[in-house]
């Protein structure tokens, strides 16, 4: 194909990685997956890694985990533009939280490294509650979470990726800041009577206090440093009233809406991940 582009995609086996990869591929790219198991291995922990992966490579989608918030992210994103620098790096796509101050520290980082860039801002994603922490209370048949009422403008990471390729294939997304929501604002007792409704189910939601729901993680044994993003998330990224700003950028960049939070549930729910019988 004509411009066929090398491209590393950094978390290439994660919520939005593995979709970006997938669609590069189909459009023709050389997509290098980033990831500990991949040849050569990518491994946020090990920085001697990264410059083989980056080697040979035009541009790169970079995800960060497990959140560009957490202590040690900004040194390593510092770093991880100085070896993509000296490989040759042409263009950088950087996905990053909506609302979180830290993250945007990592964004300067990549907006002033010398080499274009896409900033990509999203919301909640949609995959939270069917590929992360929310999927086991939802089993369970009982979900305890706090900021209750806390209104999120939940987007789905096939939207993101989408806004990702773009922005990885062409220029007139460099130098840009995007911020990607979904077109509706719901709080977590609004998702918890869609996904009941849609998989007739009966899954209790109750509010929880933001002590007491981290004491339960802590009693569980939740590693140390997951407890302290969820304690961020909930308390400066939630609680920011920022999140709960619809934007119209996916419609922009795409030139259609955004994925609705009850056509995710309707498509999730036909895959059977909230069936407890079919996991059992």
């Amino acid at each position: 194909m004509k411009n066929k582009s090398n491209i590393l995609v950094i978390g290439g086996t994660g919520k939005t990685g593995r979709k970006v990869a997938s669609k590069l591929t189909e459009a023709g790219h050389n997509v290098r997956i980033g990831s500990r198991s991949a040849t050569p291995p990518f491994d946020w922990d090990t920085p001697e890694t990264w410059t083989e992966a980056l080697e040979g490579m035009d541009k790169a989608y970079i995800t960060f985990q497990p959140d560009l918030a957490v202590p040690g992210a900004l040194e390593a994103i510092e770093e991880l533009t100085k070896q993509a620098k000296r490989c040759g790096i042409k263009k950088l796509v950087l996905l990053s939280g909506k609302g979180e101050r830290e993250a945007e520290l990592c964004e300067q980082v990549v907006i002033h490294s010398g080499i274009d860039y896409t900033i990509v801002r999203a919301s909640w994603f949609n995959q939270n509650f069917s590929e992360s922490f929310f999927l086991e209370p939802i089993l369970e048949g009982f979900v305890a979470l706090p900021q209750a009422e806390v209104k999120v403008p939940y987007v789905d990471t096939e939207d993101i990726a989408d806004v990702a390729v773009a922005a990885l294939l062409n220029d007139e997304h460099t130098g840009k800041i995007y911020q990607l929501t979904g077109p509706r604002l719901l709080t977590f007792r609004d998702v918890i009577k869609e996904i009941s409704e849609i998989t007739e189910r009966e899954i209790v939601f109750t509010p929880i206090a933001l002590p007491a729901y981290v004491n339960v993680m802590k009693q569980q044994g939740v590693p140390t440093d997951f407890v302290w993003l969820i304690e961020y998330l909930f308390s400066e990224v939630l609680g920011n009233p920022s999140n709960a700003e619809i934007t119209n950028d996916i419609e922009i960049i795409l030139g259609r809406k955004p994925k609705d939070f009850i056509d995710y549930v309707k498509a999730t729910a036909a895959t059977g991940v909230w069936n407890p019988k079919m996991l059992a």
